[in-house]
């Protein structure tokens, strides 16, 4: 009985290694693809070899996707995707069901200002939402009084196009009807169907309206300033993980920010890399997508001035209640970006 159980223990053994053999011939495979080499340093092993991030269907969230055979790179044996369901990615990392996530910082505000246990990392990249309108609209100050589609109050189309509105001088409390989907998705639909004026756009939504010839841009994050000039995406971490793992940290900002530099020096691998994983299944869409954001901007950029800016936008409207300076000292750690900043320089 004995030798018998020693039989069993020891084949699992063998397929225990044999599993991380071949997960780790599929990330070196796939760090090849991306023409990326396993890191040469020697360093302290992770305190965790497990990671959870959020997936959300958005191309934008790229970085997260190219970076699941990276992270394996890293030292992760584990790596979880976490679907959204009913919940964003900031409350799923706030609740411990994810341990990262790549987010709109719009959406994050609300729950610094609560005091959510997270923690903003890093910025990735801007412009990947437009506010479109329909054609009786003209700009932003023509919305004084419309009716406004977004997924959710609170969520980060809200609380985006509300600071949209603020920097105008349109009361988005008092001088705007909201008018809520019942998922991610509904706001575009209540858009499409002419049931609200205008909503925020994510892509690759813009470029399927514009196909469908389906109103038009009165916002473009990309182009328009002051927008232009701050990140919609950041990178968030639950801050019980990332205060008692600060290797593993480090080893997840590396991939996902390694992963954001493909996507900004080699969209056609990426997007290619994005549809061979089944992420999106048109080439062309995913290709626009990734060569129309700024992913570079995560190396030049300070975060802090894009939560700094949106924060006042919301307090001047009774929106966010802690002033930015606080909200940011308790809600952010820039520790890992900046050594990253100078580690991966080249």
């Amino acid at each position: 009985m004995s030798t018998s159980k020693a039989v069993g223990s020891g084949s699992e053994l063998v397929r225990s290694r044999r599993r991380d053999f071949l997960a780790q011939a599929s990330a070196i495979g796939a760090a090849a693809m991306l023409g990326l080499n396993r890191p040469a340093r020697a360093e302290a092993p992770t305190e965790t070899t497990k990671v959870r991030l959020v997936t959300a269907p958005n191309i934008c969230t790229a970085p997260v996707r190219l970076a699941e055979d990276l992270l394996r790179l890293e030292g992760f044996a584990e790596v979880e995707y976490v679907g959204l369901q009913t919940h964003t990615g900031p409350e799923l990392v706030a609740a411990g069901e994810a341990d990262f996530t790549q987010w709109d910082v719009a959406g994050m505000i609300p729950m610094l200002d609560a005091a959510a246990p997270i923690l903003i990392l890093t910025g990735v990249h801007a412009g990947c939402q437009e506010l479109f309108a329909n054609d009786r609209i003209r700009t932003v100050k023509d919305l004084k009084g419309k009716r406004i589609a977004v997924s959710a109050m609170g969520n980060g189309d809200h609380i985006f196009i509300s600071s949209i509105l603020a920097y105008v001088g349109i009361d988005p409390v008092k001088e705007v009807t909201w008018i809520t989907g019942s998922e991610l998705t509904g706001a575009t639909k209540l858009f499409t169907a002419g049931q609200a004026d205008a909503f925020m756009a994510f892509e690759p939504e813009p470029q399927d309206l514009r196909r469908q010839k389906i109103g038009h841009a009165i916002v473009s994050m990309v182009e328009d300033k002051p927008w232009s000039q701050y990140f919609c995406c950041t990178v968030a971490g639950n801050r019980d993980f990332v205060r008692a793992n600060p290797i593993a940290t480090k080893r997840v900002l590396r991939a996902i920010l390694k992963a954001t530099d493909i996507c900004a020096n080699d969209p056609e691998r990426a997007a290619r890399y994005i549809v061979d994983k089944g992420y999106e299944k048109r080439y062309e869409v995913a290709l626009a997508t990734v060569k129309l954001l700024p992913y570079r901007r995560w190396r030049d950029a300070n975060p802090e001035d894009t939560l700094r800016f949106h924060a006042l936008r919301l307090r001047e409207v009774g929106m966010v209640k802690t002033d930015p300076n606080k909200l940011i000292a308790q809600g952010t750690d820039w520790r890992f970006l900046n050594e990253l900043k100078k580690e991966l320089k080249a």
